[in-house]
């Protein structure tokens, strides 16, 4: 098709193998060395056993996802200066090993955050979902953040404290764990360890951490651009401060100024629609539109929400996203590309998370929630279906672009 078709792959320890994935109809894989502790550079010998094992199963190795940024980078503190040379170092060896997108996020201490990671829906799949109540729990009664009942609403604190009064220790613990324990390569986190890691963001607001990241790509994207890498940066998920937190790459107003701070090509972005959808003041195809000429990743799926706030993961052509114009929008940004000579016309792009579903929902929990096989399959080939129709009716001279 027109557009990369790539999947998200966790390593040689994925439950869904490269085999599948081809079979899925994928020619690229998105995966990171999740086995180098973050901060630690990536040697050229770790790149290219795993680009390796990718092409002997005949795909390639399209995007890195991610290439972590160290805590110290965003607090600039301890040892980042040290961090910031290993960042570059890595920058040099995946360029000169031939990979060339690399994904990164500035978000303070977790990545992305769900309270619920088996949300039943109503055809008997599961999903992922936020809610906020139950996060206030969370933050109020078992992570016990000092000032977190500040600007939150004493109604707010009661529903909050209700809930967690009538959970059980067991789903105490597993709402813990949903939270705080799910990242690849950062495995085996504690609540003290997010109490140390928050203690470090006490002076930091957002205005302050946006200046960091300007700081840190003033320094490693000159670096990119030597190396022939170009950085994405992901979008916050959710796109609103959390456990008092700022965020700084939420809506349109950050990707403007994210695009200012280093005006160069190999400074741009992974476009979740996904993740802005979070917000839904945020427009996500008039937000595409504005910055697709430096947009080097996509990721593919939509959320929906209901009056309090919450949100679950949608399947990928149903929420708030418009997918059919995002999707018309992309293929539009990639015939402006393919006639400018561009050579990153193809933009790649994933099906994000999927519905846990079918036999799969017999098989032992995904360890990487949100990445079990069959509902990533059914995003793509959704998507897939309607790529080809938007290319039939407006592009059909397009159709058989493959290169």
């Amino acid at each position: 098709m027109f557009m990369e078709e790539t999947f998200r792959w966790y390593g040689p320890e994925d439950q869904v193998s490269l085999k599948y994935i081809l079979q899925a109809g994928a020619t690229g894989v998105v995966t990171s060395l999740h086995h180098i502790p973050y901060g630690e550079v990536w040697t050229v010998e770790e790149i290219m056993k795993r680009k390796k094992m990718i092409e002997a199963a005949g795909l390639r190795w399209s995007v890195v996802e991610s290439l972590p940024v160290h805590e110290d980078i965003k607090t600039r503190t301890g040892n980042y200066k040290q961090y910031i040379e290993n960042y570059k170092r890595s920058l040099y060896n995946l360029g000169a090993c031939g990979v060339q997108i690399v994904t990164y996020n500035f978000m303070p201490v977790l990545d992305w955050v769900r309270t619920d990671l088996r949300y039943r829906m109503s055809d008997g799949s599961e999903a992922l979902f936020f809610d906020r109540r139950t996060f206030i729990a969370f933050d109020l009664f078992i992570l016990k953040r000092h000032g977190a009942e500040k600007g939150c609403p004493p109604e707010a604190v009661e529903k909050a404290r209700e809930y967690y009064e009538s959970l059980t220790e067991t789903q105490r613990k597993e709402l813990e764990l949903n939270i705080i324990d799910n990242f690849p390569g950062f495995k085996g986190v504690t609540l003290d360890h997010i109490r140390e890691m928050l203690a470090k963001y006490d002076d930091i607001d957002r205005a302050k951490l946006k200046e960091h990241l300007k700081l840190f790509l003033s320094e490693v994207v000159p670096v990119a651009e030597e190396a022939g890498c170009r950085m994405v940066i992901h979008p916050d998920d959710p796109p609103f401060p959390v456990l008092g937190l700022p965020r700084i790459f939420s809506h349109l107003e950050d990707i403007r100024e994210l695009l200012a701070m280093v005006d160069s090509p190999s400074n741009g972005i992974c476009f979740c629609a996904g993740s802005f959808s979070g917000r839904l003041d945020n427009d996500i195809v008039a937000m595409f539109k504005e910055c697709a000429h430096r947009v080097g990743f996509i990721h593919l799926r939509s959320t929906q929400h209901d009056s309090e706030g919450n949100f679950y993961e949608a399947k990928h052509l149903e929420g708030c996203v418009d997918m059919y114009g995002l999707v018309k929008a992309i293929v539009e940004e990639q015939i402006v590309r393919k006639g400018a000579n561009r050579a990153d016309w193809k933009i790649p792009y994933r099906p994000d998370h999927g519905h846990t579903m079918l036999d799969d929902l017999d098989k032992p929990a995904c360890p990487n929630p949100g990445y079990s096989a069959i509902g990533r399959l059914r995003g793509m080939a959704e998507i897939r279906g309607l790529e080809f129709g938007i290319l039939n009716a407006f592009f059909p001279h397009c159709l058989h672009i493959s290169d």
